[in-house]
């Protein structure tokens, strides 16, 4: 009998394809590089580094029938992810994130949800039926989700019974679609996961530091906000206040997916029961071997 998961991820499940090179690039450059082709999406990112954690993540996404989807699935449930939950419908194609990146980082990057975007509230299905949790019996475990559904679904999960009880983690995919989050500002149980310009494009001013970007979010009603701030100092923020670590010195070899990273390991040391302090910086660190390159996935 399959284990019930111990957090479900809703999101972006998709095939990443990126492209690095050690070269400088500027616009209209072409340049030798490495590409791969690997599971990816938000919030499979944040599955998978759970998944390494010993956490048993159950996924929330959709996923075409097609032979791109079918192979996809096939990876998820190789690394122990639970796929039951998934929507598969054939009228939808998988989904892909498209990304370059050179040695200075990211260079530019296309997310292609149109399917997730597409499928909308049927994607949350599990948890109005009663698999996973109803409007009478709201699921009351952790669930971490991502911005890369519409303004619209996320606005209407800040307010659903169905999510009334449950401890919500949220990223925003990006910063291109960190506004989409403001409505989950009035979800009682909210915890946000951005960057300092995502703090700041969600509060509509700038921020000088992480941890004023914390505080913020939390007066702004967040019940904890975590806000990180590339190399610098990052921060977490509840009603008590904020605290700050600063992340581990390593070269960067590649930094598409380090948000989810520290998300997950965040979330992993917070629900094992670490100190405050502690669940940050082991997040910190956890980020910084994945940009190290340290980490193999």
């Amino acid at each position: 009998m399959t284990k019930s998961p111990d957090i479900l991820c809703i999101g972006s499940v998709l095939w990443d394809v990126i492209g690095r090179t050690s070269a400088r690039m500027r616009q209209g450059n072409d340049v030798p590089g490495h590409i791969t082709r690997i599971p990816g999406g938000v919030a499979l990112n944040i599955a998978m580094t759970l998944r390494r954690f010993g956490l048993s993540p159950g996924l929330l996404s959709a996923v075409g029938t097609d032979p791109a989807g079918d192979e996809l699935v096939d990876a998820c449930d190789d690394m122990g992810l639970q796929t039951a939950f998934l929507l598969r419908d054939a009228r939808l194609p998988t989904d892909t994130y498209i990304a370059i990146e050179d040695e200075a980082g990211l260079v530019a990057a296309m997310c292609d949800a149109h399917s997730l975007e597409a499928a909308g509230d049927r994607i949350l299905a599990p948890l109005f039926d009663g698999r996973l949790g109803s409007y009478d019996a709201p699921h009351t475990g952790a669930i971490g989700l991502d911005g890369n559904l519409t303004e619209t679904l996320l606005a209407d999960i800040a307010r659903n019974p169905a999510f009334a009880k449950a401890d919500l983690r949220v990223a925003p995919a990006s910063p291109g679609k960190a506004t989409r989050l403001v409505p989950l500002l009035a979800h009682p149980g909210v915890t946000l996961y951005v960057n300092r310009e995502e703090a700041g494009l969600i509060l509509g001013r700038d921020f000088d530091d992480a941890a004023s970007a914390a505080e913020a979010l939390v007066g702004a009603g967040a019940a904890r906000a975590l806000v990180t701030d590339g190399a610098g100092i990052a921060a977490c923020a509840d009603k008590r206040g904020a605290i700050t670590a600063r992340p581990p010195e390593v070269a960067q070899k590649r930094v598409t997916g380090a948000g989810d990273t520290f998300m997950a390991a965040h979330i992993a040391a917070d629900l094992s029961g670490a100190a405050v302090q502690d669940a940050l910086t082991r997040a910190l660190a956890a980020a910084a071997r994945y940009v190290s390159g340290e980490d193999a996935t």
